[in-house]
């Protein structure tokens, strides 16, 4: 294997952030050419322009070539594998930044004929490589233990210690070098499913125009949030048709597609060797199963509290029937607050500071500068990510909306990943600097809190100030619920594939539906079309990825608490945690700044936090 390139576009999941402002003159959303450059990111650290990219992409495959002639050579001596890891680093380097800057153009418009073309060509070189490299790992793996040990102590492998104790896990799973190449070349395809999914509901998707007080206004996938905030009932229930008419519509092809990844996901665990593919996902951060299990079940034994919320909000909101568009408008309309993307960095630096000079300056530096992709473009992809990578800035994608404060968590949670690979690349070697996406929920979720507690005791007004009470609930029921049943979902649908039960529509709209019955609670009345939610969110096609957002949650909450409580060393602690990136696997890192989660106490502690913002809410409301 020579791809070393784990691509950390971690962030907030579909549809968690409105679109950019248009204005009321045009209900278009604006093509790319059109943007300002100022509020797109300066891609430059990595390629200065596409040819650059270009002459970049020969030179690796140039590089590439060399693979062969390390074949039977790493087991000869510790300075022999040394000098494969040199070259391997020097092109996991240029292959990195190869990807991030193919991936992060195709996502400024999905329907880019060029940037598609880039990422193909970039996917196929790729392949090709790790088709050559694919007896590295069995032969690695072929060096006796006792004269693996003897190499490690060599001070040319200082650097790659922990990638390679890392590696050598794998030994039970890996095959031979005639099967391992077998595999590689059949990587290129496995995106295929994902990527369809991506074009299909960004680009071809036509969700159409609908009248509203403000006139005309598109309904898109970033716009949708919108939508369902808005206080008029009745324009909610129109978007909410509209939408999922066309996931309807689609629902054929999406579920297809839903399945095809499930197989895969199965079918590569079980070529591996996994008993499951729940435990080949879990298998590289090294968290037990049991971690995901206490999970859905904690959360299983707290749904009260969230039952309690939902008839609440029926109560607050006077209906008599709770529809599936009636969960995600604030429960204070009357509260009309804009907020530039100048005044959002202001309100997150202020938040942030009790974690030092430092950390502010730089991240203040960045969103003002051109880390960021700000606003909604024709073709962009929905929602946000952060992709932190070695060389390159710590790049954000937004679809920035000035009147929806959520958005202002979003790139405060946003800004939180980023961080994290800051200090990540400047505290480790290449070949394990990565951190994985358990431990980035935490960074991202931390600054959520940190900016909610700031909000709260800055408040205009006591209506703002039930306002931000309300968001901070809905965000626990998005992150801390709402995710743990998507796990739910994943592990039901993954358990049907392994038995033998076909994923057709029907079955996914029906699993689906038994969660959303659980989950809501008996105050939910639940439209034809509710189920169809569980055929479009993209995060499904990265599996048994979105628990991590409630484990995340539940430990960032614990973290805050501690560095807002403590002092310095608690404030270090969280530094060093932020500084580990891959030197340690989560459970063990999260444990050093004084989290457990491998105990059910974290969540527990998250669901009594969730309660009392519930009880707090309700205090300030009256039905």
């Amino acid at each position: 294997m020579l791809s070393y390139c784990i691509k950390n576009l971690s962030g907030a999941s579909w549809a968690l952030l409105p679109a950019q402002d248009t204005s009321a003159d045009s209900p278009r959303i604006p093509v790319r050419s059109q943007v300002d450059p100022q509020n797109t990111w300066d891609l430059s650290k990595l390629f200065p322009h596409d040819e650059a990219w270009q002459e970049g992409l020969k030179e690796y495959e140039k590089q590439t070539e060399r693979i062969p002639s390390f074949c039977t050579t790493l087991g000869r001596s510790a300075e022999k594998l040394a000098d494969y890891l040199d070259f391997a680093k020097a092109c996991g380097l240029l292959e990195e930044r190869l990807n991030y800057y193919s991936d992060l153009r195709q996502t400024e418009d999905e329907g880019d004929s060029t940037a598609r073309t880039m990422t193909g060509r970039f996917m196929m070189a790729v392949a090709k490589a790790q088709a050559e490299a694919s007896w590295v790992i069995p032969e690695i793996h072929a060096i006796p233990d006792a004269v693996m040990h003897g190499f490690l102590g060599h001070p040319r492998l200082a650097e790659y210690q922990i990638y390679l104790k890392k590696l050598l896990r794998y030994k039970p799973y890996i095959l031979s070098d005639r099967e391992e190449r077998i595999i590689a070349l059949h990587a290129e395809g496995e995106t295929l499913a994902s990527d369809a999914f991506s074009v299909l509901t960004n680009v071809d998707l036509e969700f159409g125009i609908l009248d509203t007080p403000e006139g005309k206004r598109p309904l898109s996938q970033s716009t949708w949030s919108v939508f369902m905030e808005n206080p008029n009932r009745d324009l909610r229930r129109q978007a909410y048709q509209a939408f999922y008419r066309q996931f309807e519509t689609h629902q054929t092809t999406l579920a297809a597609l839903y399945s095809g990844s499930v197989k895969q996901d199965v079918i590569k665990a079980r070529i591996r060797g996994f008993l499951s593919a729940r435990a080949a996902h879990l298998f590289p951060d090294a968290v037990s199963e049991t971690v995901y299990d206490n999970l859905v079940s904690t959360i299983g034994n707290h749904l009260a509290p969230l039952h309690r919320y939902y008839r609440l909000r029926k109560q607050i909101l006077g209906v008599d029937e709770l529809r599936h568009y009636d969960v995600y408008v604030p429960l204070v309309p009357r509260v009309a607050k804009k907020t530039s993307w100048n005044e959002a960095v202001d309100l997150i630096s202020a938040a942030l500071r009790p974690l030092g000079e430092e950390y502010g300056q730089v991240l203040r530096a960045g969103l003002l500068g051109r880390w960021a992709d700000r606003y909604e473009n024709k073709g962009k992809r929905s929602g946000a990510f952060s992709a932190g990578s070695y060389q390159g800035d710590p790049y954000i994608l937004m679809n920035y909306k000035e009147d929806s404060i959520r958005d202002v968590f979003t790139l405060a949670h946003e800004g939180g990943h980023s961080m994290h690979s800051w200090y990540a690349a400047r505290a480790n070697p290449f070949m394990h600097y990565g951190y994985t996406i358990f431990e980035a929920e935490v960074a991202s979720t931390f600054n959520e809190e940190l900016l909610f507690r700031y909000l709260r005791d800055h408040t205009e007004t006591p209506e703002l100030e039930t306002y931000v009470i309300n968001k901070r609930v809905d965000d626990l029921v998005a992150t801390l619920y709402r995710q743990t049943m998507f796990a739910e979902f994943e592990q039901k649908t993954h358990a049907l594939e392994e038995g033998g039960t076909p994923l057709t529509v029907e079955v996914l709209r029906r699993e689906y539906r038994t969660l959303l019955t659980k989950y809501f609670g008996p105050d939910m009345v639940l439209e034809e079309t509710s189920d169809l939610e569980g055929l479009r969110i993209p995060h499904f096609y990265r599996a048994f990825y979105v628990y991590k957002y409630a484990t995340g949650i539940s430990a960032s909450l614990a973290l805050a608490e501690q560095v807002l409580s403590g002092g310095e060393q608690e404030r270090k602690d969280y530094f060093s945690f932020l500084s580990s990136g891959g030197s340690r696997f989560p459970i063990e890192s999260l444990k050093l700044a004084g989290v457990d989660m491998a105990s059910p106490g974290p969540v527990e502690a998250a669901c009594k936090v969730f309660t009392r913002l519930v009880d707090e809410l309700a205090s300030h409301i009256q039905p």
